[in-house]
Order: structure tokens, then sequence, then C-alpha cells
């Protein structure tokens, strides 16, 4: 752990708590949109259903790629580089799909929302470089909790955003993300001491190298394959839930914004 204060220690934690309700804000602000944005373009229900799910597959499949890789950056240049650069990276990449004039550029958007989001390794990485072990649990819940709350009021701003213009939850985004980086350029001290560093190693950067290290733990597998069962139900309901609900019900973004918050409190532990 290196020497931070223990007032900026409280501001970097508030920092990273802040990012991560911000990024998850980001991401689910444009799920009751991008659908009907997807079908602006194709003129078809079914195919846009089709389109988005390549689309989430995109997303996850640069997510699997680039995780590993940006973890190993974090190794060797430290943690607070690689978090600016993706809040930056997001707040860049949504301008882009606010403005994509066709289904390619928006193909670019969610590939390369793919890439910088997956900075969520990076953030896990520096609570646990701030915080004693026996605090790390609390510090993983701390992270958790700002993910479910960003979840919740990210579809929720975007299906409001939504009744305006299909990319006004993309301009929304972009601005969150853009505050996200001026914050923690100013807020955010670095957490790796230079001696922990590593070199940035091909052979841990890759998603084949994790896949080997859950192959000799087995008490990681199944755990492991508990969490792809959970992504994959979660992701399939995004990517087909707000057009199903439109044609079936003639529901808008804003009715498909609201499902996540009667979603989240009828699935979590009261």
């Amino acid at each position: 752990m290196t020497a931070i204060s223990d007032r900026r220690l409280k501001a970097a934690i508030g920092f990273i708590f802040v990012t991560a309700v911000l990024d998850i804000v980001a991401m689910g602000i444009i799920i009751p949109v991008l659908p009907q944005l997807i079908e602006d373009f194709v003129g078809s229900n079914a195919q846009a259903g089709v389109i988005n799910g390549v689309f989430v597959a995109l997303w996850a499949g640069m997510q699997f790629v680039a995780s590993p890789i940006i973890g190993s950056l974090s190794d060797q240049y430290g943690r607070r580089p690689v978090i600016l650069l993706s809040c930056a990276g997001l707040a860049i990449d949504y301008v882009l799909m606010a403005v994509a004039p066709n289904l390619w550029w928006l193909a670019v958007g969610r590939i390369v929302a793919g890439v910088t989001s997956s900075s969520f390794t990076t953030i896990y990485a520096y609570m646990a470089d701030v915080t004693p072990v026996e605090g790390r649990a609390n510090a993983y819940g701390l992270i958790g909790a700002a993910f479910s709350g960003g979840f919740v009021l990210g579809p929720v701003i975007g299906g409001f955003l939504g009744e305006i213009s299909p990319r006004a939850p993309f301009w929304a985004a972009a601005l969150m993300s853009g505050i996200a980086f001026l914050y923690g350029l100013i807020i955010l001290p670095e957490s790796l001491a230079v001696e922990k560093r590593m070199k940035f190693s091909w052979r841990r950067a890759n998603p084949v190298g994790a896949m080997v290290l859950l192959g000799r733990h087995p008490e990681l597998t199944g755990l492991a394959g508990v969490t792809f069962l959970l992504h994959f139900a979660h992701h399939v309901f995004s990517a087909v839930f707000v057009l199903y609900a439109q044609y079936r019900y003639g529901w808008g973004p804003r009715e498909g914004g609201l499902l996540p918050v009667s979603y989240t409190h009828l699935t979590l532990p009261t």
C-alpha cells in the first residue's frame, strides 16, 4: 500500500465509488434507446433484435480480450493513468455514438466501449492497493453497491432522456464520463508504488492464460461457471427486452428504462 494521507485516501476511495457509479450509469443510460436507434437504421424490429445482440456480443467480447491487457498495463504503469484514460475514452466513445450516421459507426462505438469499460479490473486493483487485507471484502462490497446503484439509475435516466431524443442519452453518458475524468484528474492519487510494479507480459495479459488459471483451480471453475450463466441471462434480457416490450406492449424508452427499478427491487434481498 502506498503512503497516501488519510484525507487523500478518503477522497480517492470516494472518487473510485463515484467513478464506478458514473461508469455503470453511462453504460446503462443507453439501454432503453440503443435498440430503438438500431431499428431506426434498419427499419425492422426483428432485425434490430439480431443486430443489438451482435452489438452486445461485440462489447462483451472486447471486454473478454481487453480486461487482462488493461489489468497488466495498470501493473506496469500504475492504476491512475489507466483509470483516467478509460474515463476519457468512454467520453469520446459516447460522443462518437451520439453522432453516428450509420450502423457501422455504432458498431465501432460498441467495440471501443468494450475496451474502455474494461477498467473495472483496475478499479478493484486500486481498492486492493489502498485497503488492508481484512478490509478488502468490505471495499469490494462497496464497489458492488456502486455498480448496482448505477445499473438502477442508468436506464431510468436514459428512459426519460430517450423521450426527448434517442441520441440524448449518449450525450448525457459522454458528459458523465467527462466529469469522472476531470474529477479524477484533480482528486485521484496513484495507488501502486513504483517498486511493486511489474513489467507487461503477454503471458498474463491474455484471456487464454486466465482460462488456464481456472483449469488449475477447480474451486474457481464452478464460481466462474455460475458467473458466466448470471451474466449470460442478464445480457439476453438487456439485448431483447426493450424491442420486445415496444412490439408487444407499445412501451417507449421511459417505460423500458423504469423496469430495472422494479427488477432490482424484486431480486435483491431485503
